[in-house]
């Protein structure tokens, strides 16, 4: 009644007797839920993705990106493909944590990697974060890899399996985070994920307050 649909297509929708609803209807099923905007978006996307929407072609990412990357010395910076796995990284990433180097996957490494829990001082909110943003990645992108992925940290992880069974979602991409690095001791840092648009890859950087006592930090590590 509240999103003014009758319970008999309501019922349809629930059942998966009726899979192409249009964006009206869902906006006002997320209304009457008072789901917020990115659940929505959310909801969006799995309709478009079950009801056989395809979505672009993706593009590769551009060769000389990893030149870019480079180009910002005190800038932790790696690209992640569909997958989440690195295939870039710059000088800074790679002495920043074994985990952001070419062919790892941070999100594996910061749920089954124990050293993770002390690299991070804040794991517990950061893991929070993470996935509510995996689940609206996994609502954009019909990927059997990433599925595959998921399923594997819930079967291996306990934090993931309980964060995973709240069904949150956001796609918010960016905050702070604090750091203990085992050479240069704790950073207090932002990150932030931004979309390669067209290609499906993520960057992703970590930096520190210009002029403050971690961007020091960093320009120390750059330089061992």
């Amino acid at each position: 009644m509240l999103a003014g649909i009758s319970a008999d297509y309501y019922l349809r929708l629930e059942q998966g007797r009726e899979d192409n609803p249009s964006s009206e209807v869902l906006d006002a099923i997320g209304r009457a839920l008072k789901l917020d905007s990115d659940a929505v978006t959310y909801l969006h996307n799995l309709v478009r993705r079950n009801s056989g929407h395809r979505g672009e072609s993706l593009q590769k990412v551009h060769p000389a990106l990893g030149a870019l990357l480079d180009g910002w010395p005190l800038t932790v910076a790696y690209v992640c493909d569909p997958n989440l796995d690195v295939i870039v990284a710059n000088s800074l990433a790679r002495k920043m944590s074994p985990h952001f180097r070419v062919g790892v996957n941070p999100m594996r490494a910061l749920f089954l990697e124990r050293d993770m829990r002390d690299f991070f001082w804040d794991w517990e909110i950061l893991t929070a974060w993470a996935v509510p943003y995996m689940r609206a990645l996994v609502g954009k992108r019909q990927s059997p890899t990433l599925v595959r992925f998921i399923d594997e940290l819930k079967a291996e992880s306990p934090r993931f399996k309980e964060l995973w069974a709240r069904s949150d979602v956001s796609e918010l991409a960016a905050g702070p985070t604090q750091v203990n690095h085992p050479k240069v001791g704790r950073l207090d840092l932002y990150f932030q994920q931004l979309d390669l648009s067209g290609t499906g890859h993520l960057v992703v950087v970590y930096w520190a307050k210009p002029a403050s006592l971690t961007e020091e930090k960093l320009r120390l590590l750059e330089g061992m």
